[in-house]
């Protein structure tokens, strides 16, 4: 029962999480640049696990009692997503995105800090499919197996964020030409306005 619980969470959480997301474009970009790789997953990965534990703790009920919150965050969504597409494309424009040594700009930690904060705790969506839908999930299995489930959904986030932060490494041959980074945040670019077109004309049910 257990290990059938994990696995199924593990499969769930992996579905969700590895969907292209505004998130993860994040974490790959930052992993390309050497840019504070550890502090993003960390940031992402816990992130991550407070939700599924909150959701299947039974807290990812409440998210359906306040439909004001997840307006608001939409709209907030919306608003940073829109800001950081034009930025990505502001950068492709004039090509200044480059490949950093380790430890480059140093200083630019906090500025990383909250963007991953927004990506990760901005986006509605990320309440409603992680805690809603794994919690929801979770209720299918008794007692200490609800919590096998989510041990399963957690290991998914941690190789995935993991494994993006730190494997982008293997495309830096590809990433040292210019060209390349402009064509990336090119697509960053349409990518995060694109979501953030789709958060102001969706309703969020």
């Amino acid at each position: 029962m257990f290990l059938a619980a994990a696995s199924a969470g593990f499969v769930a959480g992996a579905g969700l999480i590895i969907a292209i997301g505004a998130q993860n474009a994040f974490v790959l970009r930052q992993g390309l640049q050497r840019r504070h790789v550890g502090l993003v997953v960390a940031v992402c990965l816990f992130g991550d696990i407070a939700l599924i534990v909150a959701g299947v703790a039974g807290i990812g009920a409440l998210v359906n009692e306040w439909p004001a919150l997840l307006q608001a965050l939409r709209f907030g969504g919306a608003a940073f997503l829109g800001i950081y597409g034009l930025m990505a494309a502001q950068r492709a424009w004039r090509g200044t995105s480059a490949l950093a040594p380790t430890g480059a700009d140093a200083s630019d930690w906090r500025r990383a800090l909250l963007a991953c904060l927004a990506f990760t705790f901005l986006n509605p969506h990320v309440y409603l499919d992680t805690m809603v839908l794994l919690g929801s999930l979770s209720t299918r299995y008794p007692d200490a197996a609800r919590w096998a489930f989510a041990a399963g959904a957690c290991t998914a986030s941690l190789l995935w964020f993991t494994s993006l932060g730190y494997g982008a490494r293997l495309l830096l041959p590809v990433f040292r030409s210019p060209r390349a980074w402009r064509m990336l945040d090119a697509l960053m670019a349409v990518f995060m306005l694109v979501l953030c077109l789709l958060l102001l004309l969706r309703p969020i049910r």
